[in-house]
């Protein structure tokens, strides 16, 4: 039997050499294959006699499943060290972090929030949103809203106008939501309750003003309105929007073209410190123009000043969002910088809602 051993012990060093799958496969196929070198014994048994079949026969089918199970046990072992290896050289990181969802870094740019919050106000209110187009006739922008000719706003240093069309009549670029007003009193009966936020231009710019800005405008049409009822609108749309349990207000008589009386309105507020403090201190901040609607406004939007008679107000809405929000400089606005728009800006899932708070 010292062939058989020998063989045995060949084969063992081979597969205990082998380093890899194909290495295996090779010892495999050297000793147990078609023509293996085991195999070529088994083929010997048919030339044995019965005794030696039971001795010599006996030992070759031991060998051969012997060596078949060595060989299957390094392949397995072959294989997970292959596996093993392919992981290691394979292997993602699961603990980097996970990108953030749009909803978590996109920000809600702060005219837009302002937009939302003076609607949250003004629809508890009772108000309705109004909108209208940003180019209009000259009528709608100035004549309409009692513009005399010859006003200042009616002139190229202050208003962008377009070239004249076929008919000769030069549009502008709305210098105010007011052409909205003017559009709701002529499509709409009485009682109107109405807010009109959207985009104005004018020729303007520096740290305060630009070019394309925000205005938002309120108008009240019916029977029985009257200053006080202008007053109580203002005071409560100051303490809801700048988030105080109360506003002291000064009203300050002024002109302009579409009221009568008319009001410049200040709010108490402190200025001592980086940020405007509402509802305190002893200095005043003016925040928005206001009157009652003139009549020849009403006139011309065919309504009778003797029977109805209502207030309007207007104010920027840049502008009071550089109050309430601390923000220096207006041209930021509009210069597109991502970094401004994500210290600034708010998240897009939290709505503003009077019961959870304007700007939580």
């Amino acid at each position: 039997m010292s062939d058989l051993e020998d063989l045995k012990a060949r084969l063992t060093a081979e597969i205990a050499g082998a380093e890899d799958e194909a290495a295996i496969e090779a010892v495999r196929v050297a000793a147990i294959g078609k023509k293996g070198s085991v195999s070529e014994l088994l083929k010997t048994l048919g030339k044995m006699t019965p005794d030696e079949r039971k001795t010599r026969g006996a030992a070759i089918n031991e060998l051969k499943t012997e060596i078949t199970d060595a060989i299957s046990a390094r392949k397995a072992a072959l294989k997970d060290a292959a596996v093993t290896a392919r992981l290691k050289a394979e292997t993602v990181d699961v603990t980097l972090p996970v990108r953030p969802s749009p909803s978590q870094t996109g920000r809600v740019h702060p005219v837009s929030q302002i937009v939302d919050e003076i609607t949250a106000i003004f629809g508890d209110m009772g108000f309705a949103i109004a909108e209208g187009p940003d180019i209009e006739s000259d009528y709608y922008n100035f004549t309409a809203l009692n513009f005399p000719e010859g006003h200042p706003a009616r002139e190229m240093h202050d208003t962008f106008f377009f070239q004249p069309d076929e008919k000769g009549e030069r549009k502008v670029l709305r210098t105010h939501t007011s052409p909205v007003q003017i559009r709701t009193m002529k499509a709409q009966e009485p009682p109107i309750r109405i807010v009109a936020p959207g985009k104005t231009y004018r020729q303007d710019s520096d740290a305060t003003h630009s070019p394309m800005f925000h205005q938002v405008e309120g108008l009240v049409i019916d029977k029985v309105t009257h200053v006080g009822h202008l007053r109580w609108t203002l005071e409560e749309f100051c303490k809801a929007f700048f988030e105080v349990d109360s506003v002291t207000m000064r009203f300050r008589p002024s002109f302009f073209p579409f009221t009568e009386p008319s009001f410049e309105v200040d709010i108490q507020c402190d200025r001592s410190g980086p940020q405007v403090k509402f509802g305190e201190g002893n200095d005043w901040m003016e925040i928005l123009g206001c009157g009652m609607v003139h009549p020849n406004v009403l006139k011309n939007c065919g309504l009778d000043p003797d029977v109805y008679q209502g207030f309007a107000w207007g104010m920027g809405l840049d502008r009071i969002a550089m109050l309430k929000y601390g923000m220096p400089d207006l041209r930021d606005f509009f210069a597109a910088d991502q970094r401004w728009t994500n210290h600034y800006g708010f998240r897009p899932l939290d709505i503003p809602t009077l019961f959870a708070g304007l700007s939580a």
